[in-house]
């Protein structure tokens, strides 16, 4: 299997002003092309939790969207986590 193909978990928490302002979506749309399935959901705490599955290199561009500045309302920090996926997703969905 080629580098970067592998299947993959990417967990990310995305601190800022990223609630209220079309973050979720924006993000669904941007995993969407990359054919990526999973959730964005609003924590208590003001972050959002961006869980995507796919290939490694497709998680790899979705993380980069939500680092790169271009997203809705302002990105503090990015905190990411990587791991096996789970397979219980259908799509891309915003909670």
């Amino acid at each position: 299997m080629e580098s970067g193909t592998e299947a993959v978990r990417l967990t990310a928490w995305v601190r800022g002003r990223v609630q209220g302002v079309g973050f979720r979506w924006w993000t669904r749309s941007r995993a969407l092309e990359l054919g990526l399935t999973g959730a964005a959901t609003n924590l208590a705490d003001g972050r959002v939790e961006v869980v995507a599955e796919g290939s490694r290199g497709d998680c790899e561009r979705l993380l980069e969207h939500l680092k790169g500045g271009l997203a809705p309302g302002r990105v503090d920090s990015v905190v990411e986590r990587w791991a096996s996926p789970g397979g219980t997703f259908t799509g891309f969905v915003e909670r």
